[in-house]
């Protein structure tokens, strides 16, 4: 989807720590027309990872972060992003941080029962009847493309409660991570009791649970300190 820019007052922390906020506007939004969302979907559904990856390449030549401080963060089918672009460029990443991620897409959506498997269908294809759709998803879903590299700071964060994207996912993924990473940097899931898909209600419960995901940011950055002047006055 399109994504305007807008104010988000949790922002405020991390900007005020030197970090620099960036929403990558990878395939399916509408800003290069409707072929552009077309050609990021189905069987051309890499183009989305390689978009991202692409994205943090400029970033990187930029001027305006420290390359060797990225992080990148993203959540549901973006953390099936997350997890792909962890798989596909481990070493352009200092952290990575995966929010109710869908990184087993492809078991979950062999199955029919699931509430959202035929909805999903549109965007992914229909591994049940397609081989080539099976195939296809199966050379880039998180889960199964775990290999042996050093993978970088990673946090899967999700709920105990969601029913779009189960807590199993994301638990099946950390292990693999921890079974395959040739480094030494940590992996970690932090399972909420209470919430869904969404996280918990409430907008101070909320921005608790946001400043977890930006603390592991910004610690895997280096960035814990405020800088000079900063902070609401």
């Amino acid at each position: 989807m399109s994504m305007d820019p807008g104010f988000g007052i949790a922002r405020l922390s991390l900007l005020d720590r030197g970090v620099v906020f960036v929403i990558a506007h990878i395939r399916g939004g509408g800003e290069l027309g409707r072929h552009w969302y077309e050609d990021g979907k189905k069987l051309a559904k890499k183009n989305t990872f390689t978009d991202f990856v692409d994205a943090t390449d400029w970033l990187a030549k930029s001027g305006w972060v420290d390359p060797s401080r990225i992080a990148a963060l993203g959540g549901s089918a973006g953390g099936l992003l997350m997890g792909v672009v962890a798989n596909l460029a481990p070493e352009k990443y200092a952290a990575v941080v995966a929010q109710v991620p869908f990184v087993d897409a492809l078991t979950t959506i062999l199955d029919p029962e699931l509430p959202l498997s035929a909805l999903e269908w549109e965007e992914w294809g229909n591994p049940i009847t397609d081989p080539e759709v099976y195939a296809y998803m199966k050379s880039y879903s998180p889960y199964e493309n775990v290999h042996s590299v050093a993978y970088p700071k990673v946090a899967a964060v999700t709920s105990f409660n969601d029913t779009r994207v189960l807590y199993v996912e994301p638990a099946k993924w950390v292990q693999e991570l921890r079974n395959k990473t040739t480094g030494t940097e940590p992996v970690v899931m932090k399972i909420e009791m209470d919430g869904g898909h969404g996280g918990a209600s409430g907008r101070y419960v909320q921005w608790r649970e946001r400043a977890w995901d930006y603390a592991f940011i910004a610690d895997s950055l280096g960035a814990t300190d405020l800088l000079p002047g900063a902070g609401i006055k």
